[in-house]
């Protein structure tokens, strides 16, 4: 009996000692796969953030976002984040504007190449553009005295992209204030929301312009000569659908409508149409593809 228990028991504790041994041979392979991928995943993140960083200039150069009609601090807080995570620029201040024209801040120019983002918020968000041209000539004005600023960018959703533009046309030749280098109008009604779509072709208005001439427009016809000549241009406008030429707001016609414009006082300017639902008014600036197009204008 005691021949037979002692072989028994002699090959149950090299089995634990075999099982033992193939468990840890498994749990080093783990672990060594587990570190493998950590490390692949790792150089792809270093990749990742190379390939952003290569893919945009990084300057101090600040770009002011400013809102439309009711907007808010939420307004371009899509775009911004997309363009931090993408590590393409960093928002570094916010500036609230008060209907008397005085000015809150928070954050700081750190004069870092981060490509700063500035965002202007009008506290009165449904106020007129000359006044908001002035509060933008205010913010500005801040800037040029608090960082000695010889240059910005500009862009403009909606309201904002008419009353960015009015400054430009108003204040565009005044030394004391930084130049504007780059400018986005993105869904800007500058023909206010007249539709000449339905008789005018879209050839013929970039060729010559609307057909239907608003006050804003023919204001804008004035102004546009005073625009500074180094002012580089983008309009984007957004297309519902093959049959609505808007975003459901403003007329494709009426987004593009000074691109004829500025080409008559040779201006450098392009545009861009976005078609589909998310071209819509409101989802511009939460849109993906309009995003990578004003990243690649402003900084690539």
């Amino acid at each position: 009996m005691k021949k037979f228990l002692f072989p028994l028991g002699l090959l149950f504790i090299l089995f634990l000692v075999g099982c033992q041994g193939s468990n840890n041979t498994e749990t080093q392979h783990s672990n060594q796969s587990n570190q493998s991928r950590n490390a692949t995943q790792a150089d792809e993140d270093v990749k990742a953030s190379q390939r952003s960083d290569a893919a945009v200039e990084k300057s101090t150069k600040p770009t002011l976002f400013v809102h439309g009609y009711q907007g808010t601090v939420n307004s371009f807080r899509s775009m911004i984040q997309y363009m931090e995570e993408e590590n393409m620029a960093e928002r570094e201040m916010t500036v609230t504007v008060y209907p008397d024209g005085s000015l809150d801040t928070q954050g700081e120019l750190t004069g870092e190449r981060t490509n700063p983002i500035v965002q202007i918020i009008f506290e009165d968000n449904i106020n007129n553009e000359w006044n908001q041209t002035e509060w933008i000539k205010n913010v500005l004005s801040f800037l040029e005295d608090s960082y000695q600023l010889d240059q910005v960018n500009l862009v403009g959703h909606s309201m904002g992209g008419v009353s960015s533009y009015r400054y430009m046309g108003t204040y565009g030749q005044e030394e004391a204030l930084p130049e504007v280098e780059k400018f986005i109008g993105l869904g800007a009604p500058f023909n206010g929301f007249i539709n000449t779509s339905d008789h005018q072709s879209l050839d013929d208005l970039l060729e010559n312009g609307p057909d239907n001439l608003s006050e804003r427009y023919q204001d804008f016809e004035e102004l546009t000569p005073q625009v500074s000549q180094d002012t580089t241009l983008l309009l984007i406008a957004g297309q519902l659908s093959e049959s609505d030429f808007s975003d459901g707001t403003v007329p494709l016609t009426s987004a593009l409508a000074v691109y004829s414009l500025l080409k008559a006082n040779e201006f450098e300017v392009d545009y861009s149409i976005v078609n589909g639902q998310d071209a819509q008014h409101s989802m511009l600036h939460e849109n993906n593809q309009v995003n990578k197009q004003i990243a690649q204008f402003l900084w690539e």
